[in-house]
């Protein structure tokens, strides 16, 4: 919402069917706004034939959602910008761009981090580069999640993808864009609260931890009272982008509309590295792992 507001555009209207919406005084309290997908279509559809269609559909909906949602945008004639993940699976890619094709509409993915400034410098700096040597790659990303998480559609693999889907997506898209596509893909750890692999990509050799687990912070950061650790090293050096989050859906939505946004084929590779992480078997601490993938699993809070 502070995207399309800061854009200069309006919200025309609004499905959800939580609605516990007061957020919406804060940027368009004139919004239509529906709890009912029937009466949203039928709301829309009177718009079209008033003469005064809706341009562009924002879907922020459970990731399970997004394809059918997408397909909706598109079969109404609207452009559509969706939030990470695009879809959960490669097959569902091939499709949505069969769709776009028919109808001659866009679909835009939100993969923010290509427009921070500090990732965007580090891009400059890898091609500018001419060392042959592959760079050596630590990801860490800790988001700290309640018990809530798993009685939610996002504690569901089958409706958000699971951990490397649901919170690493877009630091898969990070480093295939910096790095080149994916030769190797294994898989150490993957449980309900954590997932840790390491991927060889053309241009990098990657170690990765994702977790929701508050247990996995490092002690320091604890301490802290943080409850959020991002941590990215290429050969030993960290990269500092702990910043400059605030406004990259703003960038987001300004690219969108300058007609340099990200579209169906500049998020397929990330989905396809997920969709395989979801569904390889896990070697356990064999070969290059993550240092954090050897702390104690942790206990599922809703299975005795």
């Amino acid at each position: 919402m502070e995207a399309i507001r800061n854009t200069g555009n309006q919200l025309v209207a609004a499905l959800d069917k939580n609605d516990s919406v007061g957020v919406l005084d804060r940027y368009f309290p004139q919004t239509d706004f529906f709890v009912e997908f029937e009466r949203f279509d039928r709301h829309l559809d009177k718009l079209k034939r008033a003469g005064t269609p809706v341009e562009m559909i924002s879907i922020c909906s459970p990731n399970y959602l997004h394809d059918a949602h997408i397909r909706f945008g598109l079969r109404y004639g609207a452009d559509v910008i969706c939030e990470k993940p695009l879809v959960l699976n490669p097959w569902n890619v091939d499709a949505l761009a069969e769709q776009e094709a028919e109808k001659g509409q866009k679909v835009y993915n939100i993969l923010q981090l290509r427009l921070h400034p500090s990732i965007l410098a580090l891009r400059e700096k890898i091609n500018s580069a001419a060392s042959e040597q592959p760079a050596d790659i630590e990801l860490t990303y800790i988001t700290s999640r309640g018990h809530w998480y798993y009685a939610s559609w996002k504690g569901e693999t089958a409706k958000s993808g699971g951990i490397a889907t649901n919170i690493g997506i877009h630091f898969f898209d990070m480093l295939i864009w910096l790095f080149g596509a994916v030769q190797h893909n294994v898989v150490h750890v993957h449980t309900h609260d954590r997932a840790a692999g390491f991927l060889e990509l053309e241009r990098a050799r990657v170690r990765w931890f994702l977790s929701i687990n508050p247990e996995t912070l490092p002690e320091i950061v604890r301490e802290k009272g943080q409850r959020t650790y991002r941590h990215l090293a290429i050969d030993g050096d960290a990269v500092e982008f702990s910043d400059g989050f605030t406004d990259l859906h703003t960038k987001s939505y300004e690219a969108i509309l300058a007609g340099k946004g990200f579209g169906i084929d500049a998020a397929r590779p990330a989905i396809q590295v997920v969709h395989d992480i979801r569904h390889q078997e896990t070697v356990g601490l064999k070969g290059d792992y993550h240092p954090l993938a050897a702390l104690p699993l942790g206990r599922h809070p809703f299975r005795l």
